[in-house]
């Protein structure tokens, strides 16, 4: 009989002001997905909604479905609070507002 290989990922989520780290050794094949689910992430922080919030390995997003490999770590993303384009337009505009008044 074939012993099962398995593979080490981590999963994490980020609060401002906590930050959770879960590692784990899970069957090869394991998705994005189950990894947070095995990682019991989800009864820890119940706002956590797989069909609302996307997920990332290192920095870049990818599908629930996304087939992990070893020493992955699956991250989970926070809906973001403002549009990051209307933001750094504002802040153009209140840098422009600064120049224009001064000079």
């Amino acid at each position: 009989m074939a012993s099962i290989e398995k593979i080490f990922i981590e999963v994490i989520y980020a609060l401002p002001e906590e930050q959770e780290l879960i590692t784990l050794d899970v069957e090869q094949g394991t998705t994005a997905e189950q990894a947070v689910k095995l990682s019991g992430v989800l009864e820890k922080f119940p706002e956590i909604d797989l069909a609302k919030n996307k997920l990332g390995i290192f920095g870049k997003a990818v599908k629930a479905d996304e087939v992990l490999r070893d020493k992955d770590r699956v991250e989970i993303y926070r809906p973001l609070i403002a549009d990051p384009k209307e933001s750094r337009r504002k802040r153009a505009e209140k840098k422009e507002a600064k120049t224009t008044k001064g000079g």
